[in-house]
């Protein structure tokens, strides 16, 4: 087992041992398309929606260098028809870009980092190869050679485009690397199928994906993912079932992402804490997406303020999401802001009505929190006087406040109406 190259089932069996749900028969799915035109295959999620479980999952599913029959014995994909079929058949290679990020000094240096560690590791597993002058070349020899093509495995593939947002040049570096590897004559000789996941959609330049041969799956467009983005309603019933825990609690924390195909998915990782702590609230990771929102809720762009509060509000708002570039810097309007949000998991969207909307309660509480400890004075001191907008209650000092809000759509105003209520509430 090596680093980069066939790393083995370590991940994904620390997983099942612990609080798990069953997501395995989403391998079926990319056993599907193993070979194929579709064989290449992005997913994006938002941080907590179990990227790197599926990963690993994947990893020691196909990796030919560990027995993972009994890993996997009792869970879905053992009852498909190709569960035996592809069961550790493939050198897998697996590379988590937020690793060498934070592993390399020089951040001028992380795609060549890239480059040469999955280079060395597999000139010494196909031992006889001529080195090649880049990864793409060193992997077609390999797989000529062995007369076996790899599958990779890309976890956080867009980190550099998270951490590294100004750096033009790498991201340029990075963009030419995975062309070289999924967009060229040796696609097809070195790759069985291609992984990645991140929390944007592939990088846009105008109109195209910067790959674009590959098949995505968004939060805007998750498809015949739909499934495995979060979890299902049936899924956390029985696990409120299973744990005693409230049902209804669960579903006004955690719930509200919505889908065509799945109009009820919750956020994952907020389930699992709650039932582990036996205790709702706010599991939400602070990390640079928080930064993020409240940053690009102070540009308030075209209107952005009236669209956060009509949220707060608890309305849907349109949305025209093709402008966006998938990226953290070409931010030019109010929809690239609101479809960013979609991405990074503070926004729900509605396909249907083009429009978004915050999902629940936990994505609120951050709401509320990156308005008031930004620059909206005016959001600030509205929120602070409620807990749930609108017709919502909020203790003061033995004072009730009830908040309601209109909206004139001639003046293109919202009012506010503040009401004290001397009778306590619970």
């Amino acid at each position: 087992m090596g680093n980069y190259l066939n790393v083995g089932n370590t991940g994904f069996s620390a997983a099942v041992k612990g609080l798990y749900v069953d997501k395995t028969e989403m391998i079926s799915l990319i056993n599907s398309t193993l070979g194929t035109k579709d064989k290449l295959i992005c997913v994006s999620r938002p941080r907590r929606f179990g990227k790197s479980f599926a990963a690993q999952m994947l990893c020691a599913y196909y990796d030919k260098s560990c027995n993972s029959k009994e890993l996997f014995e009792g869970l879905a994909i053992s009852r498909e028809p190709s569960f035996k079929k592809y069961l550790n058949k493939y050198n897998v290679i697996y590379l988590d870009i937020t690793l060498f990020i934070s592993r390399t000094t020089n951040k001028k240096e992380v795609v060549r980092n890239i480059n040469d560690a999955v280079m060395i590791e597999v000139e010494e597993a196909f031992g006889g190869i001529a080195k090649g002058a880049d990864l793409a070349e060193t992997l077609v020899r390999a797989a000529k050679v062995s007369g076996e093509r790899f599958i990779m495995i890309i976890d956080e593939w867009d980190a550099l485009f998270r951490e590294e947002k100004e750096n033009i040049a790498l991201q340029k570096e990075y963009i030419d690397l995975l062309r070289s590897l999924f967009k060229s004559s040796w696609t097809d000789d070195i790759f069985e199928a291609a992984y990645m996941t991140g929390i944007l959609p592939l990088k846009k330049y105008g109109n195209q994906s910067a790959v674009s041969d590959f098949q995505e799956y968004t939060m805007l467009t998750p498809k015949k993912m739909a499934k495995y983005v979060g979890f299902t309603e049936s899924e956390v019933k029985e696990l409120c079932k299973q744990y005693h825990m409230s049902f209804d609690e669960m579903k006004r924390w955690y719930d509200g992402y919505s889908f065509s195909r799945l109009k009820s998915v919750y956020s994952p990782n907020s389930v699992m804490q709650a039932i582990k702590s036996e205790e709702f609230g706010n599991y939400w990771t602070r990390t640079e997406t928080y930064e993020s929102l409240k940053i690009y809720i102070d540009l308030d762009m075209d209107g952005l303020k009236e669209a956060v509060i009509r949220m707060l509000g608890g309305e849907k708002v349109k949305i025209m999401t093709g402008s966006f570039q998938n990226d953290m810097t070409n931010i030019k309007s109010k929809d690239d802001v609101l479809t960013l949000m979609v991405h990074l998991g503070y926004l729900a969207y509605d396909s249907n009505e083009k429009s978004v909307f915050i999902p629940n309660e936990e994505v609120r509480e951050e709401f509320v929190l990156s308005v008031t400890k930004g620059k909206h004075t005016e959001l600030a001191r509205l929120i602070k006087n409620s807990d749930r907008l609108p017709h919502s209650f909020k203790n003061y000092g033995g004072d009730i406040y009830l908040v309601g809000i209109n909206y004139d759509e001639n003046t293109k105003k919202h009012t506010c109406k503040i009401e004290r209520h001397k009778k306590q509430i619970s």
